[in-house]
């Protein structure tokens, strides 16, 4: 994906990239990397956040870690201070950490329910807010691309959370749209469909035996790839998406549209 964006495109910008350390999170950050933009990866664990920055500086890019639970406040507002004092401010934020499990609504556990809500709703509230003041300052126009689900507006049997949480933060990305816009901040969601590439897809999908499934419903004939997502992230960011506002961007191959048992 590199090829198809200029080398340059991000030089002088400051992402962060929650739950960076794998699969869309990494595939995101070492291409907005390879771009110029200096990538914080921001993760639970130290060790995977820390080895995914490697890897992108050992492929000549710069990049960081931090250890960073999103669903502690004090936690994330620390280390946006701290990104802003090493790197001198805050470009951009992709909101991508989350969890799910594939569970009957009737067998979850309130415990289970609030484990997603609070890692994918309330952690992208949290890193939004803390990062507020430091993308209003941004000279490149501060951005906060949230990733969701198209299951956001459908519903996702079997992952009434996820699904739950997916479309506050869709609502939460289009309230700060409105709020944010003249504060020099665009606030937009990808929604990926079913990516192939991804432990995510393996568990909900592939483990569950709904694989063909899942393929039958996407007319392009293929599932997608992290790739595709992470390109989708980029122009977001990047100059061509600066009149972008609210937006939800929907990379699923147009599965949306097909209708019928999820």
């Amino acid at each position: 994906m590199k090829g198809i964006f200029q080398p340059d495109l991000l030089v002088g910008r400051v992402a962060l990239v929650t739950g960076g350390g794998t699969g869309l999170g990494l595939e995101t950050a070492t291409l907005l990397a390879s771009l110029g933009a200096h990538v914080v990866i921001a993760g639970r664990r130290t060790e995977v956040a820390q080895e995914a920055a490697e890897s992108i500086v050992g492929q000549g890019h710069r990049a960081s870690a931090l250890q960073v639970d999103v669903r502690d406040y004090p936690q994330v507002e620390g280390a946006i201070a701290r990104i802003v004092q090493e790197q001198g401010g805050l470009d951009i934020l992709i909101n991508n950490a989350a969890g799910n499990f594939r569970c009957n609504t009737e067998e979850l556990t309130p415990n289970g329910w609030r484990t997603i809500i609070d890692i994918d709703l309330n952690g992208t509230f949290n890193c939004s807010h803390a990062a507020f003041e430091a993308l209003s300052k941004s000279k490149h126009v501060g951005r906060i691309v949230s990733i969701i689900t198209s299951y956001a507006w459908s519903g996702w049997p079997g992952c009434a959370p996820a699904a739950s949480a997916k479309a506050g933060i869709q609502s939460l990305m289009r309230t700060l749209a409105v709020e944010w816009g003249n504060r020099n901040i665009l606030c937009n969601t990808v929604a990926p469909g079913a990516i192939g590439d991804t432990e995510g897809a393996r568990r909900i999908h592939e483990d569950a035996g709904r694989g063909a499934h899942e393929l039958s419903r996407v007319p392009v004939g293929r599932f997608g790839s992290r790739a595709d997502i992470a390109a989708a992230v980029t122009y977001l960011v990047s100059d061509a998406g600066r009149y972008v506002n609210g937006t939800d961007l929907v990379v699923d191959g147009g599965r949306q549209f097909c209708f019928g048992t999820a």
